[in-house]
């Protein structure tokens, strides 16, 4: 994302340090010592980040020289003695709650960032990634995720405009302690971001789904996307985001198992409203789809989501962090069902480095037939970590995972599968 930290400034460092004899003549060594400090502040202040988030460029986005290297990674050990790996409920991601619930995976970018004589800002980005996970369907292997190019401030009435076209993350709004994306777009295209209005800021984009078979290949799925969202639109108390999607198909999406999958249609709306400092509302309705219309579930397929997130900060080193939401499936083609989910999330940091974090969860569904499952999962942390505050990253985590499933109802049998699991990872965004 522009969200990249540059490579490491050894080579500016060196560069001063080389032209030393050329320098002497003329400038002391002190002079010599400032210009290099100067040098590594200058690259130090450029301080990308990847959120897992769509990068944006701005008309202020540094341009640094060389290649960015950016990404997201965990992984480690999860050693599981009980009936499954992890504890998992319902269909809003962890919804009992991420910590020590977690597949390991990751991505890894690669970014350019050139700037024009009339001052357009370009970048061009490539990422992989690695997310296979036998529970996922997946054998395994890196897929190009990543392909593209984009540009900003080429026209003087919409300096902030970026135009970008190519395979990119797309529309993916995510919430932390349950790991979910509540709408996911990621696909190859075109769009533009920040058209300003007055007030308020456009997204659109027209994407398609890539296809895949056992990875990503070049060519589109024949599913397709035309995304928005109006943003930055000041209430007061917190900014509003407004979604708005629809998905259909060409003949290529139709299959021997699925023949008309070009018949259908899907779309979603959502909303995202900022409560304050750090809270924040998330409403979602969707028709023919769930988390992304690619999916064109069916013209009776509906979806409604609410959930309230954020977090109490007790004392300089005690932080609360909560979620809790409502899911809702109705129609003919889905079976119809209410999930509920909660999740608490103390946090402890005693220095600097280490810090003690304690998350519990809770969700359940309820079939409407009658049928039940619910589950509950306990997992204490103890962490290492870079910075003192609860997202400082990279981070090292030792931990300890209790949980339960109970599934019964007249049409299930009635079973419960319980986890306990010990694990040690890494996680970190740069």
């Amino acid at each position: 994302m522009k969200s990249f930290k540059v490579l490491p400034i050894t080579l500016a460092v060196a560069s001063s340090l080389a032209a030393a004899s050329v320098l002497a003549d003329n400038t002391d060594i002190s002079d010599l010592e400032q210009r290099i400090q100067e040098l590594e502040s200058k690259l130090v202040e450029i301080d990308y980040t990847d959120d897992q988030q769509p990068a944006v460029l701005t008309p202020e986005t540094e341009v640094p020289s060389g290649i960015i290297f950016s990404g997201y990674a965990r992984y480690g050990a999860h050693y599981s003695s009980g009936d499954n790996r992890y504890v998992e409920v319902g269909s809003s991601g962890r919804s009992l709650g991420r910590l020590g619930n977690e597949a390991n995976g990751g991505e890894v970018q690669l970014a350019k960032i050139f700037q024009a004589d009339n001052g357009a800002k370009w970048d061009l980005v490539f990422m992989v990634d690695d997310w296979s996970n036998d529970q996922w369907g997946s054998s395994g292997g890196v897929n190009l995720k990543k392909m593209y190019a984009g540009v900003t401030n080429i026209f003087e009435s919409q300096p902030e405009l970026y135009m970008w076209a190519g395979r990119d993350f797309h529309q993916r709004p995510q919430q932390g302690l349950n790991d979910y994306f509540w709408m996911s777009h990621d696909g190859q295209g075109a769009g533009f971001n920040n058209f300003n209005l007055g007030g308020a800021k456009l997204d659109m984009g027209f994407v398609g789904a890539v296809d895949s078979e056992d990875g990503a290949l070049g060519n589109d799925s024949g599913r397709y996307a035309i995304t928005s969202k109006l943003h930055g639109i000041d209430l007061g108390i917190g900014n509003l985001d407004l979604y708005a999607n629809y998905g259909f198909a060409s003949d290529e999406a139709n299959t021997g198992t699925d023949p008309n999958v070009s018949d259908e249609t899907a779309w979603q709306v959502g909303a995202v409203m900022g409560l304050g400092a750090s809270n924040k509302l998330v409403m979602k309705y969707a028709d023919g789809a769930d988390n992304s219309v690619f999916e064109l579930k069916g013209d009776d397929y509906k979806v409604t989501y609410v959930s309230l997130e954020g977090g109490y900060t007790a004392s300089e080193q005690f932080i609360i962090d909560y979620l809790v939401s409502y899911k809702n499936f109705s129609g003919t083609d889905t079976d119809e069902k209410n999930e509920y989910a909660g999740i608490v999330r103390p946090q402890y940091q005693w220095d600097d480095v280490h810090s003690t974090w304690l998350e519990a969860g809770y969700a359940m569904e309820d079939f409407d037939d009658g049928s039940e499952k619910n589950g509950w999962k306990v997992t204490l942390s103890q962490n290492v970590s870079l910075g003192g505050l609860p997202w400082s990253r990279p981070m090292l985590r030792f931990y300890t995972t209790v949980g339960d499933v109970e599934t019964k109802g007249p049409s299930t049998t009635s079973v419960t599968a319980d986890t306990v699991a010990v694990g040690a990872m890494f996680e970190a965004w740069w």
